[in-house]
């Protein structure tokens, strides 16, 4: 039977795909609430919507909270919303976590995506380092060129300000943090490197790192295809990651649908980290066996990077 192998590894790279179809809201998060920001207007961007959970007891303090900033904002606090019809349930797992005295209780920040969320959730130091005959082969599973650089100043020139003026934040790097899935780690891996100053850690769920479907038949080709796209990639992650000490980095991944595809490249790029000198209270990469690609596996294993990037002490 005959396919497109590069539409197939585009859906792929898509998951979680762009939610455009219109979804009734549910009435309210499980706990805290949701003021939504529509079609929030960027001079780097083409306009989204954004969703802000401001956690229970935010209106009846005066108290200031770090914040937690995060991509495919439609995936994670309705269902409704969502996609494919299942969320993260960051609300819940939030609250959970902060009345057991686990985390600092954060506002998050959910960054709805678009149409052209490939390109700017694939970090374009990345692709320029890749050498000019992947090059063009990696943009093109993309669709175009990234758009990275002009999301990330979105966010930290135009939204960043606007929350931290709106709502009760400590807007310092320590209380900011950043976190995606599958091409949403990438963008949170790259927040990190380009804004250091302005991000304190970054977990990246699901890194989707670029596959190649069509030679999955070939095992030498596949694995030369591999070895040059990673060796360009950890020479890119070894010299922009900030210097140890003083941010969180988190990744993790499953063993099943898509995320079986990542274990090389993800031990690859653990390998460089952990080779400039981040340790464990810095640095984490989990595998979750039995794990999928999905918002359903995310949402199960969420409270892992919320309390490594917002600790108590």
């Amino acid at each position: 039977m005959s396919f497109d192998r590069r539409a197939l590894l585009a859906a792929l790279a898509a998951a979680p795909l762009v939610a455009q179809a219109s979804r009734a809201r549910a009435d309210a998060p499980t706990q805290g609430r949701l003021v939504e920001h529509p079609q929030m207007a960027s001079a780097f961007v083409q306009p989204r919507d954004v969703t802000v959970w401001l956690p229970p007891g935010y209106d009846a303090s005066d108290r200031h909270y770090p914040v937690l900033y995060m991509h495919d904002g439609q995936n994670l606090f309705d269902a409704s919303r969502a996609p494919y019809g299942a969320e993260w349930g960051v609300d819940e797992h939030v609250a959970r976590l902060s009345a057991n005295g686990q985390i600092r209780t954060p506002i998050v920040v959910g960054i709805g995506n678009t149409d052209l969320r490939l390109r700017e959730y694939i970090p374009a130091n990345l692709i320029a380092a890749l050498p000019d005959d992947m090059r063009a082969d990696v943009q093109a599973i993309y669709g175009g060129e990234p758009l990275s650089d002009g999301y990330l100043r979105f966010i930290v020139r135009e939204l960043k300000p606007f929350i931290d003026r709106t709502y009760r934040t400590n807007p310092g790097r320590v209380d900011t943090a950043i976190m995606g899935s599958s091409m949403g780690g990438l963008i949170s891996m790259y927040a990190l490197m380009r804004y250091p100053l302005t991000f304190g850690g970054a977990a990246c769920v699901s890194t989707h790192w670029p596959i190649r479907i069509e030679q999955l038949t070939d095992p030498a080709a596949l694995a030369a295809w591999r070895d040059r796209l990673t060796e360009a990639w950890t020479g890119v992650i070894k010299a922009d990651l900030p210097p140890k000490g003083g941010h969180f980095l988190y990744f993790d991944r499953g063993d099943e649908s898509t995320d079986a595809f990542y274990a090389e490249f993800q031990s690859r790029i653990d390998a460089t980290i952990r080779g400039e000198g981040w340790t464990p209270d810095r640095f984490r990469s989990l595998v979750f066996p039995g794990a999928e690609h999905n918002e359903k596996s995310w949402n199960q294993r969420l409270d892992v990077p919320l309390v490594f990037l917002l600790p108590t002490q």
